[in-house]
């Protein structure tokens, strides 16, 4: 779009060159990945070199990666797939996580004000259930970009006999990534996170774990996910991984994410998870006096495109819940928007969205109490 500036990364990002080469090209192909004729062994060998590819990036065998709509089916298919296990979640889950988790009635972790998941509270809970259990906890929030401390939490529920599983949907290219490092045991993926294409993600398994299929059907996906897999769409999935694997963006996105919060220091604008660890590309702000759907608006008019929250939500006039779970009050919930960058964006951009910011909180000086980071 002419004169837009995109910094909604973390809603989609724009697919990378690689992605779209490999998606014009299988949408040039005829055939059906399960179909034997030399037409369908085509379109076979695009899904099982996009499988590779994707294991290589997460760290995990090609075997174990089963190829699914996006980051929501890989959340459900994960949760939905624990068995008779008792169900543990953080508070600051993507939606595909926590209403799936309200329905199966599970215990909600606590959260620091910093955005990190309470590990003493999840210590707790792992006693208190009693036996084995199933515990979903982020790589990176989507909103703030906080990264959690995944690695302990896993150690902690593997020595309770438990299984974790972690979304990774905003890690690749941003942060390191590997199954075995993290101490998952599964982990989720969308395509359109890391420069694919809308339409394909993938739960990734660290070893060999039964998983109750959601669809039934044929025998795709070693009958873990039935229905004919989209195959243009995982070839994209498959180029990007690649993509995000060999060439990050971390260190440029960091010194953008750093050169926009540098500019908004002296303004009424609080960085919410500011003191803890987060990805390079995402900053998470709230101006005092002014609701994010006016913010959204009104940056939109501007020419640029922030986000409210998770794109998932977008519409629905409600505080975050991220930004409430960390002890924030209501009102600072709902003023608070989601910068998150791309390879695309400049230090140009990253100017001009500050001016525009700084008009809108009207130049002010002093922070709200609220606002403060705790001691």
């Amino acid at each position: 779009m002419t004169n837009a500036i995109y910094m909604d990364a973390n809603a989609t990002t724009l697919s990378c060159a690689a992605a779209q080469a490999a998606l014009d090209a299988a949408l040039r192909m005829a055939g059906n990945p399960s179909s034997v004729h030399r037409f369908g062994r085509a379109a076979r060998a695009l899904v099982d070199r996009a499988r590779v590819q994707v294991a290589r990036l997460a760290g995990a065998t090609p075997e174990n990666v089963i190829f699914v709509s996006g980051g929501t089916e890989a959340n459900n298919l994960a949760l939905a797939g624990r068995g008779e296990r008792p169900l543990i979640v953080s508070g600051i889950e993507h939606d595909s996580v926590l209403k799936p988790a309200q329905l199966a009635g599970a215990r909600v972790l606590r959260v620091q004000r910093n955005g990190q998941v309470d590990v003493d509270d999840l210590a707790i809970a792992l006693r208190e259930t009693g036996r084995p259990a199933f515990v979903s906890i982020m790589l990176a929030n989507n909103e703030t970009g906080v990264i959690q401390p995944v690695r302990e939490a896993a150690d902690l529920v593997h020595e309770n006999g438990g299984l974790l599983h972690c979304d990774a949907s905003q890690a690749p290219g941003r942060i390191a990534l590997d199954i075995g490092e993290l101490g998952a045991d599964l982990l989720s993926l969308s395509a359109h996170k890391m420069g694919g294409v809308l339409g394909a993600g993938a739960l990734v398994l660290k070893n060999e774990i039964a998983i109750d299929p959601m669809l039934i059907g044929g025998g795709q996906e070693k009958f873990r996910r039935a229905g004919t897999e989209n195959a243009p769409a995982i070839a994209a999935f498959g180029a990007a991984a690649e993509e995000a694997r060999t060439n990050g963006h971390a260190e440029r996105l960091s010194a953008l994410r750093d050169r926009l919060e540098a500019r908004l220091a002296d303004l009424d604008i609080a960085i919410i998870g500011g003191g803890a660890p987060r990805l390079p590309n995402t900053a998470c702000v709230a101006v005092a006096g002014k609701s994010s759907e006016t913010l959204v608006m009104a940056l939109d008019l501007a020419g640029f495109a922030v986000s409210a929250g998770s794109a998932c939500s977008s519409g629905k006039a409600r505080p975050s819940h991220v930004v409430l779970a960390m002890g924030y009050d209501e009102e600072v919930a709902r003023s608070a928007i989601r910068i998150s960058l791309g390879w695309w964006n400049s230090e140009s951009e990253i100017d001009l969205l500050a001016a525009r910011l700084a008009d809108l909180a009207g130049r002010r000086v002093h922070i709200l109490p609220d606002m403060q980071p705790a001691a």
